[in-house]
């Protein structure tokens, strides 16, 4: 069946730009009326492999755009995908990929803002389940050579929700991936680092990466137990494994997993491991690198790591024959580029789309500024911080600064953190249950729980949940073990209220605090 007719019978019945589908009744009804209009019986898939693929194009496409309809058409993407389908589903995206590189579709898919891992997985899943209800596709299904869709097209679980979290109104820094890019276009391995301050969007970017790449990742984050190198190893580990089908390899090492993994790569295939802040990894002082990262990698190997800036004796990565290339987020070259994207941040946030934040435009009426002043104000308020948008933004649209101009709003993240502090009580004479809780919050490397902090204070427990209770909005509360677990919010916050000079160990009130926790741990 020829595909032009497919594609023009969806464009006519279910144009997805001008009536998009409501409901999955309606989506039915109008994947029927396409198959009605082909001369396709919606009952029972014919058993003509092509015509298969036409038959699963109506029910994956009727509520889908041009651009990815048009993709599936050409001869190039259905030439990968039978190749795909009959020996080896993970080659797809490559081949995929290297097409879109120098066809003017491409262009358009990419100005569309359309995923292709995830459009491929449902399409793929769409075959497979048109294949399942004829003869011919479900012996290929059958046959020993088919394999199912590979775990490649998603991304571990155990940091899928801090993923979705991290990408949310995700905006710009094209000249970071544009740079990591290059660097996998001219090296053959190596490690790139992405180095910066805190709030500058590091883990957003690392995160971004994975979820456009479906990459293997890991994230630390000292305020959970996940910070150690055996984590970070048993993680990857698992992950190399389940992805790429390793047998016997309970027993090895990352540089042997690595290896196999080199081993089996096809064509252009190449792997990108990211890992979050190396800055927040609890390691033992020593000469072996960070995590056990590999001091010499396998051909095609790359990862893809972000950090604060550090003093150069703990920079804890050696390498033999590796390159290595680090990106400054803070270097005077990306000053423009950085300015554009928190512009870019403010301005998506005035229009969201679902109207969340009228409070914010609301804000900006009564005051007589337009979005643009606003847009730029604001941008120079935050000095490129992600982190102060995040956060300063919600605030206006909640009401926070309803009483503020503009020109009050804090400067910087500091200032911002400063707010919490005094908003927590800490400023005006706070009280010393208070200051115990905080310090005990700040001390310890793990969360601790209510029973922990109360022991620790010599306090009873409801007295402790009740000043936990209004520090709600700047505190971490989760449940581990069954047991409610508490940190403080964002590790910048963290160093913030190390630096106050109230919570410095040496006062003699923490000094005894101190040594209460010491016994308590140990």
């Amino acid at each position: 069946m020829d595909i032009n007719l497919v594609i023009n019978a969806i464009k006519t019945i279910a144009p997805a730009a001008a009536s998009p589908i409501i409901n999955q009744a309606q989506r039915n009804e109008t994947v029927i009326k396409v198959l009605q209009y082909l001369n396709l019986d919606p009952a029972q898939p014919p058993k003509d492999v092509n015509a298969v693929y036409a038959y699963a194009l109506v029910e994956y496409g009727v509520d889908k755009p041009e651009p990815i309809l048009t993709f599936f058409r050409e001869k190039e993407v259905k030439r990968a995908f039978w190749k795909a389908f009959n020996e080896n589903p993970s080659a797809f995206v490559t081949d995929a990929e290297n097409f879109l590189d120098w066809n003017i579709l491409g262009d358009e898919i990419r100005e569309a803002k359309i995923k292709l891992l995830p459009e491929f997985q449902e399409f793929y899943q769409v075959f497979v389940s048109v294949a399942k209800r004829t003869r011919h596709p479900a012996e290929v299904l059958a046959d020993s050579k088919f394999k199912a869709l590979p775990e490649k097209s998603s991304y571990t679980d155990d940091f899928k929700a801090l993923i979705e979290e991290k990408i949310k109104r995700f905006c710009g820094r094209q000249f970071v991936f544009d740079e990591f890019n290059s660097f996998l276009q001219n090296h053959n391995k190596g490690y790139f680092t992405v180095i910066g301050d805190a709030g500058m969007g590091k883990s957003a970017i690392a995160a971004k990466y994975v979820y456009d790449h479906k990459a293997l990742c890991y994230f630390n984050d000292i305020t959970r137990p996940n910070n150690r190198p055996e984590k970070f190893l048993r993680s990857i580990f698992q992950q190399l494994i389940d992805r790429y089908e390793l047998q016997n390899a309970e027993n090895a090492d990352l540089p042997a997993l690595l290896t196999k993994v080199s081993e089996k790569l096809a064509g252009d295939e190449r792997l990108v491991i990211v890992v979050d802040a190396l800055d927040e990894v609890e390691q033992e002082p020593g000469a072996e690198n960070l995590l056990y990262l590999p001091k010499t990698l396998p051909e095609r190997i790359y990862f893809l790591l972000t950090r604060r800036h550090y003093a150069p004796n703990k920079k804890r990565l050696f390498t033999e024959g590796v390159k290595q290339q680090e990106l400054d987020l803070t270097a005077s070259q990306y000053a423009d580029e950085n300015r554009k994207d928190v512009k870019e941040y403010i301005r998506a946030f005035i229009n969201d789309d679902e109207r969340e934040h009228d409070g914010l435009i609301k804000w900006m009426e009564i005051r007589h500024i337009s979005p643009e002043f606003f847009i730029k104000y604001v941008a120079e308020k935050s000095q490129n911080n992600f982190m102060y948008l995040r956060y300063v933004l919600p605030n206006i649209a909640e009401g926070f600064y309803k009483k503020a101009n503009l020109d009050e709003l804090p400067q910087g993240l500091p200032d911002y953190y400063q707010q919490h502090w005094v908003r927590m009580g800490m400023k005006e004479d706070p009280k010393e249950l208070m200051v115990i809780i905080l310090f005990i919050l700040v001390q310890f490397s793990t969360s601790p729980t209510l029973k922990m902090i109360a022991d620790i204070a010599e306090k009873e427990e409801d007295e402790v949940e009740k000043v936990l209770d209004e520090w709600v909005e700047y505190l971490r509360k989760r449940e581990i073990q069954g047991q409610l677990c508490y940190s403080i919010y964002h590790t910048s916050f963290l160093d913030f209220l190390k630096a106050k000079r109230e919570l410095r160990r040496t006062r003699k009130l923490f000094q005894i605090v101190d040594q209460r926790i010491s016994d308590y741990l140990y």
